[in-house]
C-alpha cells in the first residue's frame, strides 16, 4: 500500500539520487584537478545551488503546465454541460450503462445528477476525463519537494568539505556518497520490485562509474592545464 501510493516518496528519492549523483561528480571532477579546499567547497555548494533552482524550476513549470491543460478541459467539459445538458446527460447515462447499470436506470440517474451541475461536472471530468478535479497537482509543493530532495542529496558529497581538509575530506566525501548511493538503490527496489542488495549495488555500481570517469578527467584536465 505504501509503494502503491508513494508517487510523492518516489520523487523525493529520484530528486535525491540525481542530487547525489551530479554534485559528487562534479566534486570529484573538480578535485581531481588539484585546487584548494575552499574551491571545491565553493564549487560544491554552486553545484548544490543551481541544481535545485533548476530542478525546482523544472518542476513547477512542468506542473503548472499540466494543471492549467486539465483546468482547460475542465472548462470546456463545464461549458458544455451548461449548453448542452441533454447531450450531457446522454453521455453519463452511457457510462452508467458501461458499468452494468439497467439501461432505464442509467438513464434516470444521470438525468438527476445533471440538475446539480457541480456534481454532473465532477462526475463527467472522473469519468470522461478520468481528473480528480480536487487533485490535480500543486506546482509549488511540486517545486519545494524537488528542490529540497536534490539538495539533500547534493549535500551529502559536500558534507566532508566542510570538517575536514585534502585527502580526509575526498575520502569522506567518497564514503558518504557509496553509502548514500546504495542505501537510494535499494531503497528503488520497492518501486522496481529488485532485490535490495541488487538494486544498491546496480546504483552504486552506477554513481561509481561516474565519479570515478569525471574524477580522472578532472585529474587529466588539471594536469594538462597545470
Amino acid at each position: 500500500h505504501a509503494v502503491s501510493s508513494g508517487g510523492s516518496l518516489r520523487a523525493a528519492v529520484f530528486g535525491a539520487n540525481d542530487g547525489l549523483i551530479s554534485n559528487a561528480s562534479l566534486i570529484l571532477g573538480v578535485a581531481g584537478a588539484g585546487p584548494e579546499d575552499g574551491i571545491v567547497l565553493l564549487t560544491g555548494i554552486a553545484g548544490l545551488l543551481a541544481g535545485a533552482f533548476s530542478m525546482g524550476a523544472g518542476e513547477y513549470v512542468s506542473v503548472r503546465s499540466q494543471r492549467e491543460m486539465y483546468e482547460h478541459q475542465i472548462a470546456l467539459e463545464r461549458a458544455e454541460l451548461a449548453e448542452y445538458p441533454e447531450e450531457e446527460a446522454a453521455e453519463l447515462a452511457l457510462i452508467f450503462a458501461a458499468r452494468g447499470m439497467a439501461e432505464a436506470d442509467a438513464k434516470r440517474h444521470a438525468d438527476a445528477l445533471v440538475q446539480d451541475p457541480s456534481r454532473a461536472l465532477e462526475t463527467l471530468t472522473r469519468e470522461e476525463l478520468g481528473l480528480n478535479p480536487g487533485d490535480l497537482g500543486s506546482p509549488w509543493g511540486a517545486a519545494s519537494s524537488s528542490f529540497l530532495a536534490f539538495a539533500l542529496g547534493a549535500a551529502l558529497p559536500l558534507a566532508p568539505f566542510l570538517i575536514a581538509r585534502g585527502p580526509q575530506a575526498l575520502g569522506g566525501s567518497v564514503a558518504v556518497s557509496a553509502a548514500a548511493l546504495f542505501a537510494i538503490g535499494a531503497t528503488i527496489s520497492l518501486f522496481t520490485g529488485r532485490g535490495a542488495l541488487a538494486g544498491g549495488a546496480r546504483m552504486l555500481a552506477i554513481g561509481g562509474c561516474a565519479g570515478a570517469l569525471t574524477y580522472t578527467i578532472g585529474k587529466l584536465l588539471g594536469v594538462g592545464l597545470g
